[in-house]
């Protein structure tokens, strides 16, 4: 019992390290109603220009003007960003091995502004590449569903988004054209963003249900999207996309391979993924500005209801094309296939307390989603927590979390597995659902750069996977713990 009341410790060893760092206070109201940035994805490109005579804890970028660049940049229009995120990561509990493992991507993204660039009012041109490095520790060690960390993938220097995005009716409405990764708009939480693991920006569903996991980080898919504002609470997303974005077969995101390594493959031979959104924002901020205590009203609030539609082809997860079961050793092998897929899905973002006359607020979010069992390894998905934002006093831009995330492996699936015993006469794990628990401290030690200590416990791993070294038995629960720091160049 000892160990884990040591493993219990680590939050508060990592918080008591971290206290002893730079900090920074730059808290506004308007930065209540969005959560810290996103660390799936950190979009760098939107900063302003830095004056390279800001001090090094107070500027935004940690290169500052890099020497003027930025600004003879900013002057036609260009925003430059590069991100780094790394963390190292471990599970000392379960899993297939034990150990730790280092990751890292870094971002870079170049954004013009068509209207200071060549007068073309209300257009936005972006580019972004990623560099993935390190080791995949959930594929390693874990073999879980629900992925720890956001940031793993195949090791790759890649495309990652080449779009553009043009205003019209005013800017209450616009279009975007080009390679795009959906999950930048769609399914989206902000309170959801603060979190380590994959889930709690891509949901299962879909990581699951699409082919190679969707266009999604880090890949993308070419496709339009159309966004409109109805009202000022009112607003409504949708786009048509590629399915496939390697172009193979259904669970192939390996990205390893010729062009589907440097992501420029574009592929256009497969089915179309439909995506709606309508988004009802409750209490909305007015525009850029900035609250002060005689402000606070109404708490603010954002909305979801969306669906996907997936026209190529599924197959059953339980039996064969002459109807027998696929663990049957009479089976022909060849899934039932099914022409098409779907999926229901609703976010809520929530504030639910802020303080009158200070920066703390507490939000709370929820997502789930469900698809058809018959063609679907998971057929519901859920995530939820709550946020507190300033929990330290002093410590106004830190943000910490308790989130959980829930992903039920579909009775057609579970048959299989049910089937397959019987047909081996031995017993073998039925899959059912897997849990994880995350707790998770954002610390703000600079504008430019934010160390994150987490903690995740997976619960049923991969539903009640069987243990490959031994298939009679499932793979243990599993602790994880680790750290990750981003830095804004």
């Amino acid at each position: 019992m000892r160990k884990y009341r040591n493993l219990a410790r680590f939050p508060l060893i990592v918080l008591s390290l971290l206290w002893l760092l730079p900090s920074t206070t730059h808290t506004t109201w308007a930065n209540e109603t969005v959560p810290a940035q996103s660390m799936e994805h950190p979009d760098s490109g939107t900063s302003s220009a830095p004056a390279d005579s800001a001090g090094l804890w107070d500027r935004p970028n940690f290169l500052g003007d890099m020497g003027g660049l930025r600004t003879v940049l900013g002057n036609y229009g260009i925003t430059f960003g590069l991100t780094e995120t790394s963390e190292v990561l471990g599970n000392t509990t379960g899993g297939l091995h034990r150990g730790f493992a280092y990751d890292g991507m870094t971002t870079m993204t170049l954004t013009m502004d068509t209207d200071k660039a060549f007068n073309l009012s209300g257009g936005i041109f972006n580019v972004s590449a990623l560099q993935i490095h390190g080791r995949n520790l959930s594929a390693d060690n874990l073999d879980n569903l629900q992925t720890v960390s956001g940031i793993e993938a195949s090791n790759s220097t890649r495309l990652w988004e080449l779009w553009f995005q043009q205003a019209f009716l005013g800017g209450k409405a616009d279009l975007k054209i080009g390679q795009q990764s959906i999950d930048q708009e769609f399914m989206t939480s902000q309170y959801s963003s603060l979190y380590v693991n994959t889930i709690m920006g891509w949901p299962m569903v879909p990581s699951a249900d699409l082919y190679a996991g969707g266009p999604a980080y880090p890949l993308s898919s070419l496709g339009v999207r159309l966004q409109g504002q109805l009202t000022e609470s009112l607003k409504l997303l949708g786009g048509v996309f590629n399915d496939n974005p390697p172009g193979g077969p259904f669970n192939d995101d390996s990205q390893l391979r010729g062009n589907e390594a440097s992501g420029v493959r574009f592929n256009m031979n497969t089915g179309a993924l439909f995506i709606g959104e309508m988004q009802y924002l409750v209490n909305p901020p007015l525009g850029d500005k900035t609250f002060s205590s005689k402000d606070i009203g109404g708490l603010p609030g954002t909305y979801k209801l969306g669906a996907w539609h997936d026209t190529g082809n599924f197959f059953d997860q339980r039996f064969d094309t002459g109807g027998l079961s696929l663990a049957n050793p009479a089976s022909n092998s060849y899934p039932r296939t099914y022409e098409g897929n779907f999926s229901i899905y609703s976010v809520a973002d929530q504030m639910v307390w802020r303080q009158s006359d200070g920066p703390r607020s507490i939000g709370v979010f929820a997502r789930i989603m469900g698809a058809p069992a018959d063609r679907n390894l998971i057929d519901r998905s859920l995530n939820a927590g709550a946020n507190v934002k300033a929990l330290i006093p002093g410590r106004d831009d830190d943000t910490f979390g308790i989130g959980y995330g829930w992903a039920h492996v579909s009775k057609q699936a579970s048959d299989l597995d049910r089937d397959t015993g019987i047909f081996k006469g031995t017993v073998y794990p039925i899959r059912n659902s897997e849990q994880f628990i995350e707790i998770t401290y954002q610390y703000q030690v600079a504008p430019w750069w934010i160390v994150q200590p987490d903690m995740q416990y997976i619960i049923n791993p991969g539903g009640g996977l069987s243990n490959p070294l031994n298939p009679t038995e499932r793979i243990g629960n599993e602790l994880v713990v680790g750290i990750r720091t981003t830095i804004i160049f």
